[in-house]
């Protein structure tokens, strides 16, 4: 079968065959085929009422004809019109989401970059052929989701019928809690795995979650090996993953990895000029030198420099000039600085662990539970501004000293400890992720 319509016209074949004209007309006359996923064909009718006939007078008969054709068991799915819209939301084509600005012609390529680009670009023209997966790594706001989106949008277009998944790591674990909650598992899989190019966005976010690995590590398997292709993006490369489960960390390394480091001044001042012409700012070359000069390790803060800049000009009818320059660039800096509520950083150490968030808060004593506690404890001291007092009210009143001691006992490990240390630059990392 060459085409979903050639599969309907055989399926209507069959049909003609054991009823009348008059049947056909009125039940198949404005009923039409939608999608064929993965052992289920999915029709679009114009009521309630005719899909529940077609469904229960006929259901059989189609999925008869679907196993014939294709040598295994196929299910029925009838949608009225209202309901094509929540299918249409769901369905992976259209999990990417729409962002014209993510493209190939808006990313500014430098040395820093050059590389990623060029395979990021390479892939877009090849899916599934060659650098299968792309794992792309690098620190928040270099570009990488600009890469990850612009492979989709230009596949896309080459071909509107191409199925394409979206998700970010977190969001896969969400999916995955949800479906096992509600007993929706195997529209989970047929979800994420009856795609033809699987976009993740901070994969990161699954290592040390086991059943989310395991659901991650078949559906990588189905799609890999149905040929189609695989895109991945990360704050650190698999090797930094220190609970990322080894046979992940393998398929992970063995496609193509590509790392985007800061760009270099000449690239910044070209961000700078694409970014201020594309909202209708000029800015003089002093201006641009002195923007790329200060802002030097994320785009994101360019980006928020030229918003910032466009607002003085809009709002108080202002000529930009070097010293609101230097405005926008302090106003940008000072709100870009991240202090993690210690309630966040609870959460992240309870969902790198996998060890509720009240057993952590808790009396709890097992060696796992007492280790991510210290750990919390930790980092609170580490990234916040909480004195051990404050500190111990997080956990159930706990005193200065119990407090004192767990963060000594922290930073000894740290030093003597690989993983310990490791495991705290994860959850570090997490927590910087999800503010970006």
């Amino acid at each position: 079968m060459d085409s979903l319509h050639d599969i309907w016209q055989s399926v209507m074949a069959k049909l003609t065959e054991e009823l009348t004209p008059t049947a056909i007309n009125t039940w198949f006359a404005d009923c039409e085929p939608v999608d064929l996923e993965e052992q289920r064909l999915v029709l679009q009718t114009t009521s309630d009422f005719k899909r529940n006939i077609i469904q229960q007078r006929f259901g059989d008969t189609i999925c008869g004809v679907l196993s014939d054709l294709f040598s295994c068991k196929f299910e029925l799915l009838v949608l009225t019109g209202e309901e094509m819209e929540d299918y249409y939301r769901q369905s992976p084509n259209d999990d990417l989401p729409e962002a014209a600005a993510y493209t190939f012609d808006r990313f500014i390529v430098g040395q820093s970059n050059k590389f990623a680009h060029a395979a990021a670009l390479a892939v877009a023209e090849n899916p599934g052929k060659i650098y299968n997966p792309l794992f792309i790594y690098g620190n928040s706001g270099l570009g990488k989701t600009h890469l990850l989106m612009a492979i989709g949008q230009a596949i896309r277009e080459r071909d509107p019928s191409v199925k394409i998944g979206y998700v970010k790591g977190d969001d896969f674990t969400n999916d995955l809690v949800t479906s096992l909650q509600n007993g929706t598992m195997e529209e989970f899989r047929r979800r994420y795995r009856n795609v033809e190019l699987f976009l993740v966005d901070d994969i990161q976010f699954i290592a040390g979650k086991e059943r989310t690995q395991e659901e991650f590590f078949h559906t990588f398997n189905k799609i890999y090996e149905s040929g189609h292709q695989i895109v991945i993006t990360s704050d650190r490369p698999p090797l930094d993953m220190v609970k990322l489960e080894d046979r992940l960390r393998t398929r992970f390394e063995g496609g193509l990895m590509a790392d985007i480091q800061p760009p270099d001044l000449e690239t910044r001042m070209a961000i700078t000029r694409n970014k201020s012409q594309g909202v209708g700012l000029l800015l003089s070359d002093e201006i641009v030198e002195y923007i790329a000069s200060n802002i030097t390790a994320n785009i994101r803060q360019i980006e928020g420099v030229v918003h910032r800049l466009t607002a003085y000009r809009d709002m108080q009818d202002d000529t930009i000039t070097l010293s609101s320059v230097k405005r926008a660039i302090k106003d940008v800096i000072r709100i870009g600085v991240f202090i993690p509520t210690p309630e966040a950083i609870i959460a992240e150490t309870s969902r790198y662990y996998g060890i509720p968030e009240e057993d952590i808060r808790g009396q709890r004593r097992s060696k796992n539970t007492a280790m991510a506690r210290q750990v919390a404890m930790y980092l609170i001291r580490s990234l916040t501004n909480l004195s051990l007092v404050d500190i111990g009210e997080q956990f159930e009143n706990r005193n200065h000293s119990t407090v004192l001691a767990s963060i000594r006992k922290v930073e000894d490990q740290i030093k003597s400890d690989p993983e310990t240390a490791a495991s705290i630059r994860d959850i570090t990392s997490n927590l910087n992720a999800r503010n970006q």
